[in-house]
C-alpha cells in the first residue's frame, strides 16, 4: 500500500455559529487576531502568515452544540514559551475568559477554555522536542497517566516571578494513573 502524501500545514478551521457576532468578539480578543473579512454572516481571522486561521460562520437554522456527540473535541494553538502561555492567560482573564482546565500532560503544558458557543480551545506549550516526546510517550509515566497533572497558573506565575527555571516548572510530575474518568465532566461530558 502506497503512502498519502502528507498535508503542508492545517490552514484553518471553521465554527458554524448561531452567534455570529459574539464568536467573532471572542475569537478576536482570545487569539489576538484581526477581521480580514466580515460581511455579517461569514467572519474571517488572521493572526499571523495565513490570510485565516478560523472563520466564523453564522448559518441560519444552527442549533446549539450538544456536548456529549461524536465530533471535533477541540482546537489547539501553541505560543512559543511558558512566559507567552501565561502572559495570553493574564490577557484574557483581563477580559473575563478564564481556563477551565490546566494541565500539564508531559510532552505539553496546556489550558483549555470554551468559547460562546462551547467549543473547546487548547492553548499548549510544548515541553518537548518531537522525538524527546515520541520517547516520553513510550515510557511507563505516560503509559499510566496520559492525561497529566493539573496546575494552577497564578501559581505558576507566582514561581517565575521568584525566579524558578521554566524547565524545571514545565517538567512532568509523577502523580500515577489517570485516564479519561479523571477530566472533569465540563471538559470531557460523559454519562
Amino acid at each position: 500500500m502506497t503512502e498519502t502524501i502528507s498535508p503542508q500545514k492545517l490552514a484553518h478551521v471553521v465554527l458554524r455559529t448561531a452567534q455570529f457576532d459574539k464568536m467573532l468578539d471572542f475569537y478576536k480578543i482570545f487569539l489576538g487576531a484581526r477581521v480580514a473579512f466580515s460581511n455579517g454572516e461569514l467572519g474571517l481571522l488572521r493572526y499571523d502568515d495565513e490570510h485565516h486561521r478560523i472563520a466564523i460562520a453564522g448559518i441560519p437554522g444552527t442549533t446549539k452544540k450538544e456536548p456529549t456527540s461524536a465530533g471535533l473535541w477541540h482546537v489547539a494553538f501553541t505560543f512559543n514559551s511558558l512566559q507567552e502561555l501565561l502572559t495570553a492567560y493574564t490577557q484574557r482573564k483581563a477580559h473575563g475568559i478564564l481556563p477551565a482546565w490546566c494541565i500539564n500532560h508531559g510532552p505539553t503544558t496546556s489550558m483549555y477554555y470554551f468559547d460562546p458557543d462551547g467549543n473547546q480551545i487548547e492553548t499548549q506549550i510544548d515541553n518537548l522536542e518531537p522525538e524527546e516526546a515520541d520517547i516520553y510517550m513510550q515510557s511507563h509515566s505516560y503509559q499510566e497517566n496520559p492525561i497529566g497533572v493539573k496546575f494552577d497558573p497564578e501559581e505558576v506565575i507566582g514561581m517565575l516571578e521568584q525566579g524558578v527555571d521554566a524547565e524545571v516548572i514545565k517538567k512532568r510530575i509523577d502523580i500515577g494513573p489517570k485516564d479519561f474518568r479523571d477530566i472533569p465532566k465540563e471538559i470531557i461530558p460523559y454519562s
